[in-house]
């Protein structure tokens, strides 16, 4: 075979240009690689010296691939039929080094056919195997369910080395933070019976024994006992008989926890406190224990306070809000988070950072400088750069399809040629949040300075289901109670006869249409229906509502019944809001006009039995609502203040009252009774006030467990004491009747108490009082699903007079329950709940009770 004449070379470019290649991949599935062929050390391709020679590539063919595309691995190994390679060169070990890097093969060889100046490429490639089925051995069905999809492990994809020792060890974290540290992974890799070049793999886990924190130890502290700074610590907790707190030991909230000691110190005058070194070790095969050796240092006072830079506030303002004035104990933390820097921020209160940022100086900075004197004194020199002032420049609004973006303009507080308002941005979150429609975990604006005076407000918005349609049975009032409801809260009236616009119904300007429907088949009934323009016009945020009912109660407690008696309310309102500038954003005024009609036939439980009345009144409500968010709040509060009432018609219309009263009560007749009930409630009068108030709070730097308290409190007052409503009382107790309405009374939830336990007579109340604090902690918020637990105490009463009202005399509970948020469903919940106290006309305690939530309350 002469020089020029054809001759094969399979050239292992590894062992000639890269020496850095050599080690090839093997994986537990494969089999034994081949061994190298042998190549002729005269082969043009393996020679090391001499000039190098241009050569046309011919062809590329590809040998050893099932699976993969022949054309796409030529292109990216960079092996193109038709162009020109200089050879002996670096380029066949780069396109084998692309070829490795995308880890599809466990062995990679190319060789060449060379005819004068042309060549034929030959890449010789072995594909890893393919994993036909992911499995565990040793957990639950729904712990393997979790870990394939945190591992993201997908039928299909290639096995090696590599993936086989990652997913290892992240099964070793997954069960370490759940408190099993000393967990073994092994793995079992079969090759499938029916398909080739297909493996499965099983990892084997054992868990082994839960390890638990059985003791923390500190040394080197001198001013405080180990039990007091065990407490600044969150999360890591050792072993106590305290079943509720966790024992497991997580590195990241160890971290933190041990940030928080620091801090602890520092906020005592500690200002040099450092952990010289901790450890975790075993104890046994169930415990760890964490030894902290502390170096505590002097304790520190504030001996002089100085600002440097300031020119828009005078300074005497500024260490007014500062608060840290001579002598004070050294305070680190409260320090940065009067001044609003750091970890300390927060965007809500009022600092001296927040002062220049809600007036347009974004770029301000507050840098304190400390510098000590002596051994315990220290001086403190805030310097500020203040900046410049920056107007918004441009607004956007990004993530909206189902609403308008015009809807979403006119909540915003942050508007182009205004100054820049940290202040605005709030409110702005609150307001979006409050909407319903956008998820309010993810709000929040994206700030980009365009120059050194403009910032351009980005919105981008998640959106979330937000309309609800329900199919329920419940228990309410002694009855199983079926309900259907569907409540649209993105209705676009405009675009009802718009072409395209149902789908499925016209949407994007945020107005409500609430239409539902109960019953239980013959007993009760009632119709529901409201609509709400929240901003009527479109002009101001001026909200209308109207709103129509019906039901009916009787005795036909079977289908083949006719009822002899029954309860029937009819009404219609109308309202209008307003929101208010003043005294802040968060306040509004609404006004309702409404009338009802109640319709009795031989009923017992208003006062009259037979006839018809008629109510005719006003409602004025004020509120302010700083919530910052519906669902799950975590900060803000809320209260109003309401009163209905009716015209005194005893006043001017000539009728004496005292002896209707008298004929009503002591009559031996029922028809001079009811005769004179009808004359008394032909148009009913009195005035109702309530109050309602409830603050949020959260606890926690990650603000997921928070603490609400609510207060509220109710009267019905008249106008003429012969001529006192029984209608628009309150029943107090159970769970709200939630889903079972009966209009011409107002149900108070008191859990831990049956429904209507503390009235005190069988006319329902006239007054009450309630207390509630509850603990919550979020399991799951997600626009799909908010779940959320809470542990509450409450106490609240009823009474019958506004003479026997006190608010101190409270029944108590005390309990614990779940809330389940579904954006189609509504809010669902369950309660259970402990009444330390009796009941209205009982000398028994309530005890334990079970109550099942329906619907936001408020």
């Amino acid at each position: 075979m002469n020089y020029f004449g054809k001759l094969f070379t399979a050239v292992a470019v590894l062992a000639l240009y890269c020496t850095n290649i050599f080690a090839q991949e093997q994986n537990p599935a494969d089999t034994a690689a081949s061994a190298k062929p042998a190549f002729p050390e005269d082969a043009p391709v393996m020679r090391q010296s001499g000039a190098q020679k241009l050569y046309y590539i011919r062809n590329v063919n590809i040998n050893g691939v099932q699976y993969l595309n022949p054309d796409i691995l030529k292109s990216s190994a960079g092996l193109i039929a038709g162009d020109s390679i200089y050879l002996p060169s670096n380029f066949i070990a780069n396109a084998i080094s692309r070829l490795w890097s995308q880890r599809f093969f466990s062995d990679v060889k190319i060789g060449a056919e060379i005819e004068g100046d042309s060549l034929d490429l030959e890449v010789f490639l072995k594909e890893r195997p393919r994993v036909n089925n992911w499995d565990f051995e040793g957990i639950s069905k729904g712990k393997k369910k979790d870990l394939l999809e945190k591992l993201k492990l997908k039928r299909g994809s290639e096995l090696s080395d590599y993936i086989i020792d990652k997913n290892q060890k992240l099964i070793k974290a997954y069960w370490s933070e759940k408190g099993f540290r000393n967990t073994d992974v092994g793995v079992r890799i079969t090759n499938d019976t029916l398909r080739p070049q297909m493996v499965n793999v099983t990892f084997l886990v054992d868990r082994k024994n839960k390890v638990k924190i059985g003791k923390i130890n500190f040394t080197g502290n001198e001013q405080f006992k180990d039990k007091r700074l065990r407490r600044t610590f969150k999360k890591t907790h050792q072993k106590s008989i305290n079943i509720f707190r966790g024992a497991k030991l997580n590195e990241s909230d160890y971290d933190t926890d041990k940030d928080l000691l620091i801090d602890f110190y520092n906020s005592r005058g500690y200002r040099n406190a450092t952990i010289v070194r901790d450890s975790i070790y075993p104890i046994n095969d169930k415990r760890l224990g964490i030894d902290i050796d502390l170096s505590e240092g002097n304790k520190y006072y504030i001996r002089n306070v100085s600002w440097v830079g300031n020119s828009v506030y005078e300074t005497d303002n500024l260490q007014q809000m500062f608060g840290v004035n001579k002598g004070d104990t050294y305070d680190k933390k409260s320090m940065h988070k009067r001044l609003g820097i750091g970890k300390e921020t927060d965007p809500e209160a009022m600092s001296v950072s927040s002062l220049y940022q809600n007036n347009g100086y974004l770029m301000s900075q507050i840098e304190p400088a400390e510098t000590i004197i002596g051994p315990d004194s220290i001086d403190i020199e805030v310097k500020v750069f203040e900046g410049k002032q920056f107007q918004i420049n441009e607004v956007g609004i990004t993530g909206n399809q189902r609403v308008d973006d015009e809807v979403i303009r006119r909540e915003l507080r942050t508007f182009p040629g205004e100054l820049y308002d940290r202040s605005l941005l709030m409110q702005t979150i609150r307001t979006l949040g409050s909407m319903g429609h956008f998820n309010p975990e993810t709000i929040m604006p994206d700030i980009k300075p365009v120059s050194d005076r403009l910032v351009n407000v980005n919105w981008p918005l998640e959106e979330q289901a937000s309309d609800q349609f329900n199919i329920a049975g419940g228990w309410g009032s002694g009855t199983f109670v079926g309900s259907v409801g569907i409540t649209l809260n993105n209705l676009s009236i405009k675009n009802f006869f718009k072409k395209g616009a149902w789908r499925p119904y016209p949407m994007g300007q945020n107005q409500r249409l609430s239409v539902s429907a109960q019953t239980n088949g013959t007993y009760y009934k009632a119709f529901a229906l409201s609509f709400t323009d929240p901003w009527l016009g479109g002009k101001k945020p001026n909200s209308f509502t109207i709103s129509a009912h019906f039901s009916e109660q009787n005795n036909a407690y079977y289908v083949w019944q006719k009822s002899t008696q029954y309860f029937r309310t009819y009404g219609v309102a109308a309202g209008l809001g307003k929101r208010l500038n003043w005294p802040d954003p968060y306040f509004t005024l609404y006004g309702e006009a409404s009338y009802e009609r109640f319709s009795l036939k031989n009923w017992n439980t208003f006062g009259m039995t037979n006839g018809a009345a008629n109510l005719l009144s006003l409602k004025l409500v004020f509120a302010r609502n700083s919530v910052d968010q519906p669902i799950y709040p975590r900060r803000g509060s809320e209260f109003s203040v309401s009163v209905q009432f009716t015209p005194p018609y005893s006043l001017w219309d000539g009728k004496n009252y005292k002896e209707l009263e008298r004929l009503a009560t002591t009559s031996t007749s029922s028809a001079i009774q009811d005769k004179a009930n009808q004359e008394r409630y032909r148009w009913v009068e009195f005035h109702k006030w309530q109050l309602k108030g409830q603050w949020f709070q959260a606890l926690t730097q990650n603000s997921n467990l928070v603490l609400m308290l609510k207060a509220e409190m109710g009267y019905l007052g008249n106008y003429n004491k012969y001529k006192v409503s029984p209608f628009e009382r309150f029943e107090v107790g159970g769970d709200g009747m939630s889903g079972y309405n009966i209009y011409g009374i107002d149900i108070i939830s008191m859990r831990g108490y049956e429904d209507g336990a503390l009235d005190p007579t069988n006319d329902y109340s006239v007054a009450y009082n309630k207390y509630t604090a509850e603990l919550r902690y979020p399991v799951i918020l997600k626009p799909s699903s908010q779940i959320y637990v809470l542990g509450f105490l409450e106490g609240g009463n009823a009474f019958e007079s506004w003479r026997k009202f006190s608010p101190f005399k409270i029944k108590r509970a005390a309990g614990f329950g779940v809330r389940l948020y579904l954006p189609v469903v509504g809010m669902l919940g369950i309660d259970w709940g402990y009444g330390f106290d009796a009941p209205a006309g009982s000398t028994k305690k309530s005890g334990s009770q079970f109550h099942f939530v329906l619907g936001q309350q408020f």
